[in-house]
């Protein structure tokens, strides 16, 4: 919780200074470069942690492959939920209304409105001339060398103190976390729609975290049949929403220790694997979708990578996603496991 008023916080104080900064915003391009370097940053040393933890590098040969199926299973169904429910509450893939619903509430917003399509025809010529996303290909570069250095030269270095370098990077990421919210919460206040995004929205941003939530369960449940696995133990695993620093220690503590170390690869694969595809996914389905992927890693880890593959507005989406799936998890974990 401590955390989560945090991440909000440095969020909102960044969007009062970006409110600021409208009447200057061409002026402000380089922000976007230094975002670039600063999730560059954050997921070489993401990538160090998990290089550096032996109970991950130990389990891969194990338990690797059940968690890795039951990873890309559940990210292909929270996918899909949210696409559906997307299409069904008539949301665009921009994530906002589509077109038709824009006419038909022509009269009442015509000039916001126009603005609106506007944009989305702009995003659709923009995306057309891209080719393949530089953003992709920067971060899974990122995390392989970050993960290799874990391996080979943080183990090495604090063999006798592992402890100092966890609680250091620790430390590192949460202060990376907070300088790159500053800056999502400030491009949110330079563009300066997110009130009426919410406005016109409204209460269909909550659909996207309990499709999520629909797809993550559903594809749960089927993997029980395919993983060693019981029905109970594979909910469970799938309610940690990618939090792996509570989940897997719920699950253990219940006595369910394969099913503890496979949430816990599970959770880390979730975030990293959505780190890499959040940009896929972006360009090739939808920007709603890519809050689906990460599940409660949405509102903090990859808050900034969504919003730099999408468009700031988006992470509105993302941050009220990652906290209704962050409250449920010490909620339902317990329940299901019990």
């Amino acid at each position: 919780m401590t955390d989560l008023i945090l991440y909000l916080g440095v969020t909102v104080v960044g969007y009062f200074a970006g409110t600021k900064f409208r009447k200057v915003k061409d002026r402000l391009t380089w922000t976007g470069k230094v975002q670039t370097v600063a999730i560059t940053l954050l997921v070489i040393c993401m990538g160090a942690r998990m290089g550096a933890n032996e109970e991950i590098t130990e389990n891969l040969s194990t338990i690797g492959l059940s968690a890795f199926l039951m990873t890309v299973v559940i990210m292909i169904f929270s996918v899909g939920a949210v696409s559906i429910a997307r299409k069904i509450l008539k949301i665009d893939r921009y994530g906002r209304l589509d077109e038709n619903s824009v006419k038909q509430t022509e009269n009442q917003h015509q000039d916001n409105n126009t603005q609106v399509i506007s944009e989305i025809h702009a995003i659709e010529d923009e995306e057309k001339k891209q080719g393949v996303n530089m953003m992709t290909v920067i971060i899974l570069i990122s995390v392989i060398i970050g993960m290799l250095a874990g391996y080979f030269i943080v183990r090495d270095v604090f063999a006798d103190n592992m402890e100092a370098f966890e609680n250091g990077a620790g430390l590192g990421i949460k202060i990376g976390l907070c300088l790159l919210l500053v800056f999502v919460g400030i491009d949110l206040g330079i563009e300066g729609t997110v009130i009426s995004n919410f406005r016109t929205v409204g209460l269909r941003i909550f659909a996207v975290p309990f499709a999520v939530i629909i797809g993550t369960m559903s594809a749960a449940v089927i993997m029980s049949f395919f993983l060693d696995l019981s029905m109970k133990e594979s909910l469970a695993v799938g309610a940690g929403f990618g939090w792996y620093t509570l989940a897997p220690g719920i699950i253990m503590e219940a006595g369910y220790m394969t099913a503890s170390a496979v949430c816990f690869l599970h959770n880390v694969m979730r975030e990293l694997l959505s780190i890499v595809f959040i940009p896929i996914v972006a360009k090739r389905i939808g920007y709603v979708e890519t809050v689906a992927l990460p599940g409660s890693a949405a509102m903090d880890i990859c808050l900034p990578i969504v919003e730099k593959a999408t468009r700031g507005d988006i992470a509105v989406y993302s941050f009220i996603s990652g906290v209704v799936l962050s409250t449920l998890v010490p909620i339902l974990v317990p329940i299901i496991i019990s």
